[in-house]
Formats: structure tokens, sequence, C-alpha cells
């Protein structure tokens, strides 16, 4: 009964934005919140991380830690950029490779930093 009813409230919502005038206009305002919300959720934690981390983050070298934020600043490049990477085969290749080797870039340093 509980599924009928998560049902009837999806399909309720979505005839609401399919048959009102400015429904889907509205929907998209509803979407770009929530990614605002979520990108702006992201920076908390990351911030949280950086707090909690800092000592590490200081004791990095150098190079290791303009390594890490500039693999940090293509990460953030990447989810700026994803509305328009995301519209063809190369640009989506691309795009997860970026992301992917930034990833394993601050994974590798971290872990490296951590082991002493």
């Amino acid at each position: 009964m509980r599924a009928l009813r998560n049902f009837a409230i999806v399909a309720a919502i979505a005839a609401v934005v399919d048959l009102v005038p400015g429904g889907g206009n509205a929907a998209t305002a509803v979407l770009t919140a929530l990614l605002l919300a979520f990108l702006a959720t992201l920076a908390v934690a990351g911030q949280q991380l950086y707090r909690e981390n800092r000592m590490i983050v200081e004791g990095l070298s150098e190079r290791d830690r303009a390594i890490v934020y500039a693999a940090v600043g293509v990460i953030v490049l990447m989810v700026a950029a994803a509305h328009r990477m995301l519209l063809t085969g190369v640009g989506t290749l691309a795009w997860v490779a970026m992301l992917a080797g930034s990833i394993v870039v601050i994974a590798r340093i971290w872990v490296r930093a951590s082991s002493y």
C-alpha cells in the first residue's frame, strides 16, 4: 500500500509538471535549487575535511600541495563544465578521464602523506 501511495505522489507531481502551463520552468527552478544546495553541501564538506586534516595538508611538500590544489581545481572545473562536456562522446570521455585522474592524484598523495 505504501508503494502505491508513493507512486501516486510521483505521478501527481509528473502530471503537474506536464500539464500545468509553466510547469517545466518550475521544475527547472526546483532542480537548479537542488543542484545549488548539493554544491553548497559539497563545499561545506570540503571545508570541514580541510579543517580536520590541516596538519597533513601543511605537512605536504610545496610540490605535492600544489598538485593537490590543481587536482581540486580540475574537479571544480569539471563540475562547472559538465553540462557542456557531457553533450558529446569525446567530451564525456575527457570529462571522466580528467575527473578520475584528479581523484587518483589526490588519493595517491593522501595515502603517501598519511603513511608516515
